[in-house]
């Protein structure tokens, strides 16, 4: 049977809507997941810039709270807690998507924070945080196998 103007019946694919409904969403799990290594990594690689003074950041910044090297701490086990819960995301767990959610929004509050040092990088992973939040609450959820 092939789908009709209406968009009613099956797809032209032989798919249901709703294998094609959780196929989407477990390509946003998985892009998620991607996303949320490169954030880690990203996290882990300028956090230990941070940690030992590198002049890649601006040198004079102000910082809300503390100095560099704390928020190169603070970054760095966020990155490594976030390459951990990537892995977790990738095998499905439930656990590891709403611990995903909860540490992308920490990242993203602590790149708000940490403009002053790296501009647009901060932005840039401010930005991917926002997405895997919205992948991971909207998508993120495991729906059982049909029996």
């Amino acid at each position: 049977m092939s789908a009709h103007a209406s968009g009613g019946g099956i797809p032209a694919s032989g798919q249901s809507s709703y294998a094609a409904t959780r196929s989407h969403a477990g390509g946003w799990v998985v892009f998620c997941g991607t996303m949320l290594m490169v954030v880690a990594v990203l996290n882990i690689i300028y956090g230990i810039g941070a940690i030992s003074d590198s002049t890649f950041f601006i040198g004079d910044a102000k910082y809300i709270f503390s100095d560099l090297n704390t928020w190169g701490w603070i970054v760095t086990v966020t990155g490594a807690v976030q390459m951990l819960v990537a892995f977790g995301i990738w095998a499905r767990n439930t656990l590891a998507t709403w611990m995903g959610i909860a540490f992308a929004g920490l990242n993203a509050i602590a790149q708000l924070l940490m403009i002053p040092a790296y501009p647009f990088l901060s932005l840039a992973l401010f930005s991917l945080d926002v997405m895997i939040i919205y992948g991971l609450a909207v998508h993120g959820g495991h729906v059982d196998e049909e029996v």
